[in-house]
């Protein structure tokens, strides 16, 4: 059954995600990642690149959650505020998943407890040859802390 409001997940939420949870959403994430390459050129490494969360506040921050159950998370989105114009997220999302803006403090707790490394979790990508926002999936998982 998909859910008709949807808001990020609180990491309280995310810490009771099962494997079968964190599975899902990875496989979620790979179809995202390939229907996100037909609009966006994404970098293939992640190495090197700092989380983006940096003093200077240019970006946009959302999250892709699953409809089915909201607390997967599926990939966080950064956005750089002076990129392009928005790629067409209905499009790309389909029914299943859903896209919900956050704040930048709530990003990076989020981010922390999916991914706790503080470098190389966010593939940059690109439009027009520049960089226009990151994204980290939730293949890039591990578990949880």
């Amino acid at each position: 059954m998909l859910a008709t409001s949807t808001r990020p997940p609180t990491v309280e939420e995310v810490k009771k995600l099962t494997i079968t949870d964190l599975a899902i959403a990875s496989g979620l994430a790979d179809s995202l990642r390939d229907r996100l390459r037909e609009f966006v050129q994404i970098d293939p490494f992640t190495q090197g690149v700092a989380d983006p969360f940096g003093e200077k506040d240019d970006c946009t921050y959302s999250v892709v959650l699953d409809r089915e159950n909201p607390n997967r998370v599926v990939a966080i989105i950064v956005n750089k505020k002076d990129s392009m114009p928005q790629l067409p997220w209905s499009a790309i999302l389909g029914e299943r998943l859903a896209k919900v803006s956050m704040e930048k403090s709530d990003a990076r707790e989020l981010k922390h407890e999916l991914a706790p490394k503080e470098w190389g979790n966010f593939y940059p990508y690109r439009r027009a040859g520049k960089v226009a926002g990151y994204f980290m999936f939730a293949f890039q998982i591990c578990g949880q802390r």
